[in-house]
């Protein structure tokens, strides 16, 4: 007898007394079942301590002015609507880490934002980008139509292309240490400014 069969005998003879495992049930809550709010997408944002402003798409160039100060650079995806980009923006041409870590911040659209839970799924869309713009930068600002919000997971899920490559936000980058002591900006960007569009 081999080393394998000996080790998968042992398995065999150690499972044969287990009990058995009854059936998962398996009916979670479909998608469409709710209306989404996008109060409470606003609400749960600002708690996960992301700034929200509401804005129209005229305003978005301005509005980033603004959120990143005189001088402030911005890096923007190359199918980032013309309208959108303040002064100064500069595109994503596949840039070297250092210089996009360089951007001060990076502006980006989304592909579906989720009320319940506050998350907002990037799925790198030629207006939202390489998954590395959106992680380097020190601030990530995102515009989200309101018609991109929906009210749980698996209305998101509904929507979302499984063979893209997804990135799902719920506040700024974040973590804790041992002792429970929140560390900012592990991960990602220290700080979320969102820009939901009024029209």
């Amino acid at each position: 007898m081999s080393s394998r069969e000996l080790v998968l005998a042992r398995v065999r003879a150690a499972l044969r007394d287990a009990p058995v495992v009854p059936e998962v049930p398996r009916d979670y809550r479909p998608a469409g079942t709710n209306t989404p709010d996008i109060e409470v997408l606003v609400d749960r944002l600002v708690d996960y301590k992301a700034e929200v402003y509401r804005v129209t798409s005229a305003e978005v160039a301005a509005t980033v002015s603004g959120l990143v100060g005189e001088g402030g650079t911005v890096l923007v995806p190359p199918g980032l609507p013309d309208e959108w980009r303040p002064e100064g923006a500069f595109a994503d041409d596949d840039l070297t880490p250092d210089r996009i870590a360089a951007a001060d911040a990076v502006l980006t659209a989304a592909a579906v934002a989720v009320a319940e839970t506050g998350t907002i799924v990037l799925d790198a869309s030629p207006d939202q980008g390489r998954r590395i713009i959106t992680l380097l930068p020190d601030v990530h600002v995102i515009v989200l139509r309101p018609a991109q919000v929906v009210a749980s997971v698996p209305d998101a899920v509904a929507r979302l292309d499984a063979t893209r490559p997804l990135t799902w936000i719920s506040g700024p980058s974040a973590t804790s240490d041992i002792e429970l002591n929140r560390v900012e900006g592990v991960h990602g960007p220290r700080n979320l400014r969102v820009l939901l569009l009024t029209d």
